[in-house]
Protein backbone atom coordinates (compact mmCIF):
# COMPACT_ATOMS: atom_id res chain seq x y z
CA UNK A 1 0.00 0.00 0.00
CA UNK A 2 3.00 2.28 0.47
CA UNK A 3 3.62 2.20 -3.31
CA UNK A 4 0.06 3.37 -3.92
CA UNK A 5 0.53 6.25 -1.47
CA UNK A 6 3.79 7.17 -3.20
CA UNK A 7 1.91 7.63 -6.48
CA UNK A 8 0.01 10.56 -5.04
CA UNK A 9 3.09 11.92 -3.25
CA UNK A 10 5.11 12.06 -6.49
CA UNK A 11 2.22 13.66 -8.38
CA UNK A 12 1.88 16.21 -5.59
CA UNK A 13 5.61 17.00 -5.75
CA UNK A 14 5.25 17.74 -9.46
CA UNK A 15 2.25 19.99 -8.81
CA UNK A 16 4.15 21.87 -6.09
CA UNK A 17 7.18 22.38 -8.35
CA UNK A 18 4.89 24.08 -10.87
CA UNK A 19 4.49 26.87 -8.29
CA UNK A 20 8.21 27.25 -7.60
CA UNK A 21 9.35 30.25 -9.62
CA UNK A 22 13.02 29.28 -9.85
CA UNK A 23 12.24 25.74 -11.02
CA UNK A 24 12.49 25.40 -14.85
CA UNK A 25 9.01 25.06 -16.37
CA UNK A 26 10.19 22.67 -19.09
CA UNK A 27 12.20 20.38 -16.79
CA UNK A 28 9.65 17.62 -17.42
CA UNK A 29 11.20 17.17 -20.88
CA UNK A 30 14.51 16.14 -19.31
CA UNK A 31 12.74 13.78 -16.90
CA UNK A 32 10.89 12.20 -19.83
CA UNK A 33 14.14 11.53 -21.67
CA UNK A 34 15.73 9.95 -18.61
CA UNK A 35 12.73 7.64 -18.23
CA UNK A 36 12.66 6.57 -21.88
CA UNK A 37 16.38 6.35 -22.66
CA UNK A 38 17.78 5.08 -19.34
CA UNK A 39 15.17 3.64 -16.96
CA UNK A 40 13.12 1.59 -19.46
CA UNK A 41 16.15 -0.14 -21.02
CA UNK A 42 17.37 -1.02 -17.53
CA UNK A 43 14.03 -2.69 -16.74
CA UNK A 44 14.18 -4.77 -19.92
CA UNK A 45 17.68 -5.99 -19.16
CA UNK A 46 16.70 -6.91 -15.61
CA UNK A 47 13.37 -8.72 -16.14
CA UNK A 48 13.30 -10.33 -19.59
CA UNK A 49 16.28 -12.73 -19.19
CA UNK A 50 14.46 -14.25 -16.18
CA UNK A 51 11.22 -15.22 -18.00
CA UNK A 52 10.46 -18.95 -18.49
CA UNK A 53 8.13 -19.64 -21.41
CA UNK A 54 5.13 -21.97 -21.96
CA UNK A 55 1.86 -21.76 -23.94
CA UNK A 56 -0.26 -20.68 -20.96
CA UNK A 57 1.84 -17.51 -20.73
CA UNK A 58 0.22 -16.31 -23.94
CA UNK A 59 -2.87 -15.29 -21.97
CA UNK A 60 -1.22 -12.65 -19.73
CA UNK A 61 1.23 -11.60 -22.46
CA UNK A 62 -1.63 -11.17 -24.93
CA UNK A 63 -3.49 -8.65 -22.76
CA UNK A 64 -1.47 -5.63 -23.88
CA UNK A 65 -1.32 -6.67 -27.53
CA UNK A 66 -5.08 -7.22 -27.74
CA UNK A 67 -6.07 -4.04 -25.94
CA UNK A 68 -3.62 -1.84 -27.84
CA UNK A 69 -4.75 -3.31 -31.15
CA UNK A 70 -8.39 -2.71 -30.29
CA UNK A 71 -7.53 0.81 -29.10
CA UNK A 72 -5.97 1.52 -32.49
CA UNK A 73 -9.06 0.30 -34.37
CA UNK A 74 -11.51 2.02 -32.00
CA UNK A 75 -9.95 5.49 -31.88
CA UNK A 76 -8.84 5.45 -35.51
CA UNK A 77 -12.47 4.80 -36.49
CA UNK A 78 -13.75 7.60 -34.23
CA UNK A 79 -10.99 9.94 -35.38
CA UNK A 80 -11.95 9.52 -39.02
CA UNK A 81 -15.68 9.70 -38.34
CA UNK A 82 -15.49 12.92 -36.30
CA UNK A 83 -12.49 14.37 -38.16
CA UNK A 84 -10.20 14.58 -35.15
CA UNK A 85 -6.65 15.80 -35.59
CA UNK A 86 -3.92 13.19 -35.97
CA UNK A 87 -2.40 14.32 -32.68
CA UNK A 88 -5.65 13.78 -30.76
CA UNK A 89 -6.24 10.36 -32.31
CA UNK A 90 -2.65 9.25 -31.64
CA UNK A 91 -2.81 10.50 -28.06
CA UNK A 92 -5.95 8.49 -27.30
CA UNK A 93 -4.65 5.35 -29.01
CA UNK A 94 -1.49 5.33 -26.90
CA UNK A 95 -2.75 6.55 -23.53
CA UNK A 96 -5.92 4.42 -23.63
CA UNK A 97 -4.23 1.39 -25.14
CA UNK A 98 -1.45 0.98 -22.58
CA UNK A 99 -2.04 0.21 -18.89
CA UNK A 100 -0.03 0.95 -15.76
CA UNK A 101 0.67 -2.73 -15.22
CA UNK A 102 3.84 -2.32 -13.15
CA UNK A 103 4.01 0.44 -10.51
CA UNK A 104 0.27 0.60 -9.99
CA UNK A 105 -0.42 -2.98 -11.01
CA UNK A 106 2.27 -4.79 -9.04
CA UNK A 107 1.35 -3.60 -5.51
CA UNK A 108 -2.37 -4.10 -6.14
CA UNK A 109 -1.88 -7.61 -7.54
CA UNK A 110 0.51 -8.43 -4.69
CA UNK A 111 -2.11 -7.36 -2.15
CA UNK A 112 -4.98 -9.24 -3.82
CA UNK A 113 -3.35 -12.40 -5.23
CA UNK A 114 0.01 -12.80 -3.48
CA UNK A 115 3.26 -14.11 -4.97
CA UNK A 116 1.54 -16.31 -7.57
CA UNK A 117 -0.35 -13.31 -8.86
CA UNK A 118 2.89 -11.36 -9.16
CA UNK A 119 4.33 -13.98 -11.52
CA UNK A 120 1.43 -13.34 -13.87
CA UNK A 121 1.61 -9.55 -13.41
CA UNK A 122 5.25 -9.50 -14.53
CA UNK A 123 4.29 -11.39 -17.70
CA UNK A 124 1.51 -8.90 -18.46
CA UNK A 125 3.96 -6.06 -17.97
CA UNK A 126 7.31 -7.06 -19.47
CA UNK A 127 6.74 -9.12 -22.67
CA UNK A 128 3.29 -7.53 -22.89
CA UNK A 129 2.91 -3.84 -22.06
CA UNK A 130 6.60 -2.98 -22.18
CA UNK A 131 7.16 -4.55 -25.60
CA UNK A 132 3.99 -3.01 -27.03
CA UNK A 133 5.22 0.39 -25.85
CA UNK A 134 8.62 -0.18 -27.44
CA UNK A 135 7.23 -1.34 -30.79
CA UNK A 136 3.61 -0.50 -31.60
CA UNK A 137 3.67 2.48 -29.24
CA UNK A 138 6.62 4.14 -30.93
CA UNK A 139 5.13 3.25 -34.33
CA UNK A 140 1.82 5.00 -33.55
CA UNK A 141 3.60 7.95 -31.93
CA UNK A 142 5.70 8.40 -35.07
CA UNK A 143 2.81 7.99 -37.51
CA UNK A 144 0.56 10.45 -35.70
CA UNK A 145 3.17 13.07 -34.81
CA UNK A 146 3.71 16.21 -36.84
CA UNK A 147 5.14 15.82 -40.32
CA UNK A 148 5.16 13.07 -42.91
CA UNK A 149 7.74 10.32 -42.52
CA UNK A 150 8.69 7.54 -44.89
CA UNK A 151 8.38 3.89 -43.94
CA UNK A 152 12.16 3.71 -43.80
CA UNK A 153 12.31 6.56 -41.31
CA UNK A 154 9.65 4.92 -39.16
CA UNK A 155 11.44 1.55 -39.15
CA UNK A 156 14.71 3.29 -38.32
CA UNK A 157 13.07 5.14 -35.43
CA UNK A 158 11.73 1.89 -33.97
CA UNK A 159 14.96 -0.06 -34.51
CA UNK A 160 17.04 2.66 -32.84
CA UNK A 161 14.56 3.27 -30.00
CA UNK A 162 16.72 2.41 -26.92
CA UNK A 163 14.07 0.35 -25.07
CA UNK A 164 13.49 -1.71 -28.24
CA UNK A 165 17.22 -2.34 -28.76
CA UNK A 166 17.65 -3.48 -25.18
CA UNK A 167 14.49 -5.61 -25.46
CA UNK A 168 15.98 -7.50 -28.43
CA UNK A 169 19.27 -7.94 -26.61
CA UNK A 170 17.45 -9.18 -23.50
CA UNK A 171 15.44 -11.65 -25.63
CA UNK A 172 18.65 -13.13 -27.03
CA UNK A 173 19.91 -13.51 -23.48
CA UNK A 174 16.68 -15.29 -22.54
CA UNK A 175 16.88 -17.68 -25.51
CA UNK A 176 20.46 -18.66 -24.67
CA UNK A 177 19.78 -18.89 -20.92
CA UNK A 178 22.18 -16.15 -19.93
CA UNK A 179 21.77 -13.45 -17.29
CA UNK A 180 24.02 -10.70 -15.96
CA UNK A 181 26.16 -10.97 -12.86
CA UNK A 182 24.25 -10.18 -9.68
CA UNK A 183 25.90 -6.80 -9.12
CA UNK A 184 24.99 -5.74 -12.67
CA UNK A 185 21.41 -6.94 -12.16
CA UNK A 186 21.30 -4.86 -8.98
CA UNK A 187 22.32 -1.75 -10.94
CA UNK A 188 19.66 -2.39 -13.59
CA UNK A 189 17.00 -2.99 -10.94
CA UNK A 190 17.79 0.23 -9.05
CA UNK A 191 18.05 2.26 -12.26
CA UNK A 192 14.73 0.89 -13.49
CA UNK A 193 13.05 1.59 -10.15
CA UNK A 194 13.55 5.32 -10.80
CA UNK A 195 11.02 5.21 -13.65
CA UNK A 196 7.98 5.74 -11.44
CA UNK A 197 9.06 8.71 -9.30
CA UNK A 198 10.58 10.49 -12.30
CA UNK A 199 7.60 9.81 -14.54
CA UNK A 200 5.02 10.81 -11.93
CA UNK A 201 6.84 14.03 -11.05
CA UNK A 202 6.95 14.77 -14.79
CA UNK A 203 3.20 14.21 -15.05
CA UNK A 204 2.63 16.44 -12.02
CA UNK A 205 4.69 19.20 -13.63
CA UNK A 206 2.42 19.11 -16.68
CA UNK A 207 -0.92 18.52 -14.96
CA UNK A 208 -3.51 21.31 -15.02
CA UNK A 209 -6.91 21.13 -13.35
CA UNK A 210 -8.96 23.26 -15.71
CA UNK A 211 -12.74 23.29 -15.35
CA UNK A 212 -13.16 24.60 -18.90
CA UNK A 213 -10.57 22.47 -20.61
CA UNK A 214 -11.38 21.42 -24.18
CA UNK A 215 -10.07 17.97 -23.33
CA UNK A 216 -12.76 16.90 -20.85
CA UNK A 217 -14.90 14.89 -23.26
CA UNK A 218 -11.84 13.19 -24.73
CA UNK A 219 -10.56 12.46 -21.23
CA UNK A 220 -13.87 10.81 -20.37
CA UNK A 221 -13.87 8.77 -23.56
CA UNK A 222 -10.26 7.64 -23.06
CA UNK A 223 -10.85 6.58 -19.46
CA UNK A 224 -14.10 4.84 -20.38
CA UNK A 225 -12.17 2.71 -22.85
CA UNK A 226 -9.22 2.06 -20.53
CA UNK A 227 -11.01 1.37 -17.26
CA UNK A 228 -14.19 -0.34 -18.45
CA UNK A 229 -14.08 -1.46 -22.09
CA UNK A 230 -10.55 -2.88 -21.95
CA UNK A 231 -11.11 -5.33 -19.05
CA UNK A 232 -14.56 -6.14 -20.46
CA UNK A 233 -12.92 -7.10 -23.76
CA UNK A 234 -10.36 -9.37 -22.07
CA UNK A 235 -13.08 -10.92 -19.88
CA UNK A 236 -15.21 -11.63 -22.94
CA UNK A 237 -12.36 -13.20 -24.92
CA UNK A 238 -10.72 -15.21 -22.15
CA UNK A 239 -13.67 -16.24 -19.96
CA UNK A 240 -16.71 -16.32 -22.24
CA UNK A 241 -15.19 -17.22 -25.62
CA UNK A 242 -12.24 -19.41 -24.55
CA UNK A 243 -13.76 -20.65 -21.29
CA UNK A 244 -10.64 -20.00 -19.21
CA UNK A 245 -11.04 -19.82 -15.41
CA UNK A 246 -7.95 -19.51 -13.22
CA UNK A 247 -6.04 -17.10 -11.02
CA UNK A 248 -3.82 -16.30 -14.01
CA UNK A 249 -6.89 -15.16 -15.99
CA UNK A 250 -8.23 -13.12 -13.06
CA UNK A 251 -4.89 -11.34 -12.68
CA UNK A 252 -4.76 -10.70 -16.43
CA UNK A 253 -8.20 -9.07 -16.34
CA UNK A 254 -7.30 -6.97 -13.30
CA UNK A 255 -4.11 -5.80 -15.01
CA UNK A 256 -6.18 -4.87 -18.06
CA UNK A 257 -8.27 -2.63 -15.79
CA UNK A 258 -5.31 -0.58 -14.52
CA UNK A 259 -5.07 3.17 -15.14
CA UNK A 260 -3.22 4.49 -18.23
CA UNK A 261 0.52 3.81 -18.41
CA UNK A 262 2.72 6.66 -17.18
CA UNK A 263 5.47 6.09 -19.74
CA UNK A 264 2.85 5.75 -22.48
CA UNK A 265 1.71 9.24 -21.59
CA UNK A 266 5.30 10.44 -21.71
CA UNK A 267 5.83 8.81 -25.11
CA UNK A 268 2.77 10.61 -26.47
CA UNK A 269 3.84 13.93 -24.93
CA UNK A 270 7.41 13.75 -26.27
CA UNK A 271 5.98 13.30 -29.79
CA UNK A 272 3.69 16.30 -29.41
CA UNK A 273 0.50 14.24 -29.18
CA UNK A 274 -1.65 16.49 -26.97
CA UNK A 275 0.70 16.67 -23.94
CA UNK A 276 -1.97 18.29 -21.75
CA UNK A 277 -4.51 15.52 -22.43
CA UNK A 278 -1.76 12.90 -21.97
CA UNK A 279 -1.01 14.17 -18.47
CA UNK A 280 -4.72 14.44 -17.63
CA UNK A 281 -5.16 10.77 -18.54
CA UNK A 282 -2.65 9.93 -15.80
CA UNK A 283 -3.63 12.57 -13.23
CA UNK A 284 -7.32 11.70 -13.31
CA UNK A 285 -7.04 8.08 -14.46
CA UNK A 286 -5.04 6.84 -11.47
CA UNK A 287 -7.45 7.93 -8.70
CA UNK A 288 -10.55 6.98 -10.72
CA UNK A 289 -9.06 3.54 -11.44
CA UNK A 290 -9.20 2.62 -7.75
CA UNK A 291 -12.99 2.72 -7.99
CA UNK A 292 -13.16 0.72 -11.23
CA UNK A 293 -10.67 -1.85 -9.92
CA UNK A 294 -12.94 -2.57 -6.95
CA UNK A 295 -15.79 -3.11 -9.41
CA UNK A 296 -13.80 -5.58 -11.52
CA UNK A 297 -12.44 -7.43 -8.50
CA UNK A 298 -15.96 -8.17 -7.24
CA UNK A 299 -17.12 -9.11 -10.76
CA UNK A 300 -14.37 -11.74 -10.89
CA UNK A 301 -15.25 -13.01 -7.41
CA UNK A 302 -18.94 -13.38 -8.23
CA UNK A 303 -18.62 -14.82 -11.73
Amino acid sequence: MINILLIFIYLFIGLVLQRVKWFPTDSYKLLNKIVIYICLPALALYFIPKIHWNNQLLFPIGVAWITFGFSFVFFRFLGKKYKWSKKLTGCLIITSGLGNTSFLGFPIIQALYGADGMKTAILVDQPGTFVVLSTLGILVATLYSKGEQSSGQIVKKIMFFPPFITFLFACFMNVFGYDFLEWIQFIFQKTGSAVTPLALVSVGLQLRFESRSQHWKFLGLGLLYKLLLTPALIYFLYVIVLGQHSKMIDVSIMEAAMAPMITGSILAATHGLKPRLSSMMIGYGIPISFISLVFWYFILQWF
